[in-house]
């Protein structure tokens, strides 16, 4: 099971910048390391982050196979209307984690 973490207020005033922060746990494998019995262990990487606010991109990010395990990431957004945050992760198989977080404006 995959966990997900999410640091945004509950409510902000309007134009005011928030801090968002989101993780996944994930191991990102780069596909470098050697195993056990020498074997490199194949590659599994997420590749995609996004961030949505209200429908509108707001934040995304391509990750690469350098990135360590259980990304972790910190942003700001102006709040300008009360709704939700959509947040997006999808790996190099395509597979897709979402989660979301409501805020009130203010």
């Amino acid at each position: 099971m995959t966990t997900i973490r999410l640091s945004v207020p509950d409510t902000a005033e309007r134009d005011e910048i928030i801090q968002i922060r989101a993780m996944i746990q994930h191991d990102m494998e780069s596909g470098f390391r050697v195993g056990a019995r020498g074997e490199f262990l194949p590659r599994d990487i997420i590749t995609r982050f996004e961030c949505f606010y209200n429908g509108d991109q707001v934040f995304a990010a391509d990750f690469h196979p350098g990135v360590a395990a259980n990304p972790f990431l910190e942003f700001h957004v102006r709040a300008t209307d009360s709704g939700s945050f959509e947040f997006v992760w999808t790996d190099q198989h395509g597979e897709v984690w979402t989660d979301t977080a409501s805020i009130q404006v203010s």
